[in-house]
């Protein structure tokens, strides 16, 4: 992603420039931003712990963000990072199943757009074009995330 995410004035010029948001038309991103919610953290702060109930989906606006995969209460070691432009927290699109499955902690002070998983899995019932082509790069961060944590 381009430096100009962090110089976009707007959730929707945030939202349009992300490779998992891209695809859809400026219709359908005002819809997604009226879901969406502008947080501020501190380094440190854990965005989403493992087990906890995923209710939104992100998009990490500036920042890093370490993503430590794991099961119970344990985590890996080893984790992912999380740049400016990416998609993280995804369980929150998953029904029926939508609990963390990782930790996503802040490494630095972190700009991110959040956005409702709830009203989100909405919008996608209603307008199956959006929920497409959410669900098209859906299954690409999953596959991405899986291969990139097995891969180590």
């Amino acid at each position: 992603m381009t430096n100009q995410l962090a110089d976009a004035a707007t959730p929707g010029e945030i939202l349009s420039q992300t490779d998992f948001f891209q695809q859809l038309t400026p219709i359908q991103i005002d819809r997604v931003v009226a879901v969406s919610e502008m947080q501020k953290f501190e380094s440190g702060h854990q965005v989403y712990r493992i087990g906890e109930p995923a209710k939104a989906v992100y998009v990490l606006v500036d920042g890093t963000v370490r993503m430590t995969i794991g099961f119970g209460d344990r985590n890996a070691k080893a984790g992912d990072i999380v740049r400016r432009g990416d998609v993280f927290g995804w369980a929150a699109l998953t029904p029926g199943c939508n609990q963390r499955i990782a930790t996503a902690s802040c490494l630095s002070p972190c700009d991110i757009l959040a956005v409702d998983g709830v009203g989100l899995l909405n919008l996608m019932e209603q307008d199956h074009t959006l929920g497409y082509r959410v669900m098209t790069q859906l299954t690409r961060l999953i596959t991405g995330t899986l291969t990139a944590f097995a891969g180590g």
